[in-house]
């Protein structure tokens, strides 16, 4: 599937440096983050459309992905929207100083990059001849679709209580949050550990493993856990450390005892 796996790649590439034209303007460049997801989401669409395998896998990569790009990409773009730049973007800007609008164009080539490796993931599901065992089918169709639902829910609770102005300083810890301190993450761990199962079996399923085992690295050492820790830990926030000690960091689990 080069064919298709060099669209997708162009295609990303026009993304990103249409995103970075606007950020030029709104001087936003958190609106990646949204774009991000839906090349991803964009690179299943076009998989299931070029590939020659079987429907079946073809249309449940379409239809799990399409959700996935949809649901978090438009969390991602109503949450970033607006003049105010997300943190971690503003401080690139800051350290970047004069040089910062030309390496933010380098910053989302690589993302479009990432983006496009982590879509090939789809592509043994969407070249198989027959789709997978019945028991790694349904496998696969239960963990993407509890990562989905259990990350909108732990987003949609985490949305509701930031808008409630009496919770300013306090810390989120009920719903999902009560039993991990990322509850959005780890389910979006088991969203993308949905793809190996329904590659299981199929040529170079191998592939399939690129989109969770990145995701894994990403959230748990580089750009999720470690960075909103990072800013939580800043902020002081009354009762941060005691949830800190009590609560799981990433596999949601009951809260530790006294």
């Amino acid at each position: 599937m080069i064919g298709p796996a060099l669209l997708h790649l162009a295609v990303a590439i026009l993304i990103v440096v249409g995103v970075w034209a606007r950020q030029l303007r709104t001087r936003n460049a958190g609106i990646v983050d949204a774009a991000w997801v839906f090349i991803i989401g964009l690179g299943a669409l076009i998989y299931a459309v070029y590939g020659r395998g079987a429907l079946l896998p073809r249309l449940a990569t379409a239809a799990l992905a399409g959700a996935w790009a949809l649901r978090l990409g438009g969390y991602l773009a109503m949450r970033n929207a607006g003049p105010r730049e997300e943190r971690r973007y503003a401080r690139l800007r800051s350290a970047w100083g004069a040089a910062a609008d030309r390496r933010m164009l380098g910053f989302f080539v690589v993302q479009a990059l990432i983006a496009w490796a982590l879509a090939l993931s789809f592509v043994p599901i969407c070249a198989r001849p027959q789709p997978p065992s019945a028991a790694w089918w349904a496998l696969g169709l239960a963990l993407g679709l509890v990562g989905l639902v259990g990350e909108a829910l732990a987003d949609a609770q985490l949305a509701r209580f930031r808008r409630d102005p009496r919770n300013a300083g306090r810390v989120l810890d009920t719903g999902l949050w009560r039993y991990s301190r990322h509850p959005n993450f780890f389910f979006e761990c088991v969203y993308w550990f949905a793809y190996p199962c329904l590659a299981f079996g199929a040529p170079g399923a191998w592939l399939s493993l690129l989109g969770p085992l990145a995701i894994v690295f990403l959230l748990l050492k580089v750009s999720g856990v470690p960075t909103v820790e990072e800013a939580e830990a800043a902020s002081r926030r009354a009762g941060y450390a005691e949830y800190v000690r009590r609560t799981s960091a990433f596999i949601p689990l009951p809260p530790r005892r006294e």
